[in-house]
C-alpha cells in the first residue's frame, strides 16, 4: 500500500537518493551533495511542497514537488507541479497516481485553483499519467527558455 505525505528534515538521505534519480533520469550526472544541498535550502526556506510516497516498511519510493506562484492575469495562485519521479521498480503500481492526486488535494487545501506543469516531449509515460487523471494539453501558449550566466 502506498502512503503519501508530507516530507520533513528525517526523510533528508532517502529524499536525496531519490532527487539524484530524478536527475540522472533527466542526464544530468549524479551528485548527491548537491541534491542534498539543494533540498535542504527547499525544506529551510518552505519556498516549495513536497511530498513523498512511502511503503507500508516507510521506504520512500517517488516525490512530487510543487512551487507556489501566482497568475496576474487570473489574480490568483497558480502552482507549478516541477518534479514527479517513482522508483523504476515502483512504476505502474499507482504511486505516481497517489503522488499527483495528494498533489492536487494539496493545492485544494490550500485554495489554489490551477496547478500547471511541463514535461518532455519523449516523456510519453507520465504524459499518459497526466491525461488519465484529466490534465490537458496546453496548446494556447508555447514555453520559452533562456540560460542566463
Amino acid at each position: 500500500m502506498t502512503i503519501v505525505r508530507a516530507a520533513n528534515i528525517n526523510d533528508l538521505d532517502a529524499l536525496t537518493e531519490l532527487l539524484d534519480g530524478y536527475r540522472q533520469f533527466y542526464q544530468q550526472p549524479s551528485d548527491m551533495q548537491a541534491a542534498r544541498e539543494f533540498l535542504n535550502q527547499r525544506m529551510g526556506l518552505g519556498d516549495s511542497f513536497i511530498l513523498v510516497s512511502e511503503t507500508s516498511e516507510t521506504t520512500l519510493t517517488g516525490f512530487v514537488q510543487l512551487y507556489p506562484g501566482v497568475s496576474t492575469v487570473g489574480l490568483n495562485a497558480r502552482w507549478t507541479l516541477n518534479d514527479l519521479f517513482v522508483l523504476p521498480g515502483c512504476r505502474e503500481k499507482g504511486t505516481g497516481r497517489a503522488l499527483m492526486d495528494a498533489a492536487t488535494q494539496l493545492a485544494r487545501d490550500h485554495g489554489v485553483p490551477r496547478l500547471i506543469l511541463m514535461t518532455q516531449v519523449e516523456n510519453e509515460r507520465a504524459q499518459h499519467l497526466y491525461e488519465s487523471l484529466g490534465w490537458q494539453r496546453n496548446t494556447a501558449f508555447y514555453g520559452y527558455l533562456l540560460d542566463v550566466k
